[in-house]
């Protein structure tokens, strides 16, 4: 076994992480804890035959249910998230993508416009769609959980509208509705979720919970308003189905303990966040897909 000092369990991935730039951007929303470093272990996870239906308890950014439906990967996914604000953002982009367009055309965010959209209540859900977008790229790092400040510097020193495409988001937004027949989004609890659908023939699960594990970065309760998960929980619905699933956790000391018990399959991926530092993430499967 190739073993390192902060992670000797577990075999490193085949598969690198991968550069961001390497692969289709098709997600709107820029999400703390993004997963395109992962589409290529994605790939072969999903690889041989279409999968029916892609479920993805904790949606997020969406880009694992978007990349399996624009590659033709699964039939259907079905994205769920707990997020007020995130679940407002997805059911603007699946049933109202061209009024959504319209807005991200004619909006030229300064900082006392973007603040001024931030204290006020939507009033339908387009307004709260466009405003979880607005705040999401121009906040640091697009944490939307309260207390999160707007940029500043931003990409390349541009700061506030730094992150805001226009034409690139418009573009992203209408390949999400020309796929829309086949993306589903609910709003709820994604732990109920794998609990009530473990069974259902023809499932697969992605599954990556904000990270809150004993031992973890923690960094959950910074980054997500919804950062409390039980991932004993999580892990008891996968062992006693018999759906094929891959999860992603932060390394950890309880999250090595429920691989053991549950006797899945991890391999270590080391990818880079936002301060290029390397960090090493663990990628779970019910069988060995990647050593």
């Amino acid at each position: 076994m190739k073993r390192s000092s902060t992670t000797q369990e577990f075999d490193r991935s085949a598969l690198p992480a991968v550069n961001v730039a390497s692969v289709p951007q098709r997600s709107p929303l820029r999400y703390p804890g993004g997963k395109t470093w992962l589409i290529p272990h994605i790939r072969k996870w999903l690889g041989g035959p279409s999968t029916p239906l892609l479920m993805e308890p904790f949606a997020g950014g969406g880009i694992v249910s978007l990349t399996a439906v624009m590659e033709g990967r699964v039939a259907r996914a079905l994205m769920v998230d707990l997020d007020r604000d995130v679940a407002a953002f997805w059911r603007t982009a699946l049933d109202h993508s061209e009024d959504l367009i319209a807005r991200i055309l004619a909006f030229s965010p300064d900082r006392d416009g973007v603040e001024q959209l931030a204290r006020q209540a939507p009033q339908s859900v387009l307004d709260h769609g466009f405003r979880t977008l607005v705040l999401n790229r121009t906040r640091r790092g697009g944490v939307l959980a309260p207390g999160a400040s707007l940029t500043r510097h931003g990409e390349n020193g541009g700061g506030l509208c730094s992150r805001w495409y226009p034409d690139t988001l418009a573009k992203r937004l209408q390949d999400i509705a020309h796929h829309g027949d086949r993306l589903l989004f609910y709003e709820g609890d994604g732990v109920g979720i794998l609990d009530t659908f473990a069974e259902y023939p023809g499932t697969k699960f992605f599954v990556d919970p904000p990270y809150t594990a004993a031992g973890g970065k923690r960094a959950g309760s910074r980054l997500y308003r919804h950062n409390t998960v039980d991932h004993a929980r999580i892990f008891h619905a996968l062992a006693r189905s018999h759906a094929d699933f891959l999860m992603t956790y932060d390394y950890s000391s309880q999250v090595v303990e429920l691989i053991r018990q549950h006797h899945f399959h991890a391999v270590v991926v080391d990818m880079k966040n936002g301060h290029h530092a390397r960090i090493p993430e663990l990628v779970i499967t019910r069988d060995s897909l990647f050593s």
